[in-house]
């Protein structure tokens, strides 16, 4: 009976042990890698909280955002506060760190809303990430007194803007003629101008029109009229920024020719279309839209059959309705007017 080898078995773990060794080092390092990529995305970073607060409403189209509303976000004696612009939106970035199982505790503010207070837990990473939407109810109005006088109707609204435009106006043109006086069939012998092929004596003549000051050229066109009029050429180009000053230059490798220039003068003027648009109404609130070129915005309105126009400024201001202002971001921007009517007002 033949007997086991035990030298050969002693080499074979000899050989086997440092590949085991190297298989438990690279699982090892892996866990590690992975261990500590878990422990970099649980660690806790300062909380940016960030929403929109709009009025309360079953109907979606009354959802209107509110701004001025103080948003206050505290925890424990710790607390940030901000302000909602136009839009209603506001962000919060808070003043430590806050984990993951807290709470911040979030509480909405406007003199004409009742008080909202919203208690936020924070997640891993999620929270920041939230879009929070506080809907704040109307403070009720206050009852009417026999005293009190009768609501004035807001009716026939309309909104008048101006836009200006760039308007060109062909107020003429310009027609020149000019000669290139040359002799056919003499050899060029290297002496430029010459022929395209470099054969014939060649010579060259330009020619400048002038729009005017404040004019441009449009439509320019050059051609040869008389004489051997396929041995020629001619180009043209702006001598002047704007297209207000033509040069033509013309080549002749034959018998004299003659050339014309023409072009169309234009001028560009700024002028002022007015438009006129319409609101939407929902409920107590008239919301427009207007483009952000838009210049002297007025409203147009009866107040009990009167009818009155009321300029929009800078402030915007309306004797009868409190309004906001704001710009949509974006390429094609546009101004959002919103107005509530104030207590005395009503629309029909």
């Amino acid at each position: 009976m033949a007997r086991p080898n035990n030298r050969t078995g002693a080499r074979n773990l000899r050989h086997k042990g440092p590949v085991l060794s190297i298989a438990i080092g690279v699982a090892v390092a892996a866990a590690g890698v992975v261990l500590l990529l878990r422990l970099y995305r649980l660690r806790p970073r300062l909380a940016s909280i960030q929403g929109a607060v709009i009025r309360s409403s079953e109907d979606p189209p009354k959802r209107q955002p509110i701004g001025g509303v103080i948003v206050t976000a505290s925890r424990g004696v710790v607390s940030a506060a901000t302000q909602t612009d136009a839009s209603g939106y506001f962000r919060i970035t808070f003043p430590e760190v806050i984990w993951p199982g807290q709470t911040v505790r979030l509480s909405f503010r406007h003199p004409d809303y009742r008080p909202l207070d919203m208690n936020l837990t924070m997640e891993f990473r999620s929270t920041s990430r939230r879009l929070i939407v506080a809907s704040m109810t109307p403070r009720a109005a206050p009852a009417k007194t026999v005293a009190e006088a009768p609501m004035q109707t807001v009716s026939n609204i309309r909104i008048r803007y101006t836009v200006n435009t760039e308007n060109e106006e062909n107020i003429g043109s310009a027609v020149k003629t000019f000669e290139v006086v040359n002799r056919g069939n003499v050899p060029c012998r290297h002496q430029g101008p010459c022929s395209p092929d470099g054969e014939w004596k060649a010579a060259t003549a330009s020619v400048t029109l002038d729009a005017g000051p404040g004019n441009e050229f449009r439509n320019v066109r050059a051609s040869c009229i008389a004489g051997p009029c396929p041995f020629t050429r001619i180009q043209t180009h702006a001598a002047a920024e704007g297209g207000r000053m033509i040069v033509a230059t013309a080549t002749d490798w034959s018998d004299t020719a003659t050339f014309l220039l023409e072009a169309e003068v234009f001028r560009t003027s700024l002028g002022s279309n007015v438009r006129e648009s319409y609101p939407v109404i929902f409920d107590r609130t008239l919301s427009f839209t207007l483009p952000t070129d838009q210049e002297g915005v007025s409203i147009q309105a009866e107040i009990d059959g009167t009818q009155m126009v009321f300029p929009l400024g800078g402030s915007v201001y309306l004797s009868w309705a409190n309004c906001t202002v704001r710009t949509n971001p974006g390429r094609e921007k546009s101004t959002v007017y919103q107005c509530e009517l104030k207590p005395g007002y009503k629309f029909p």
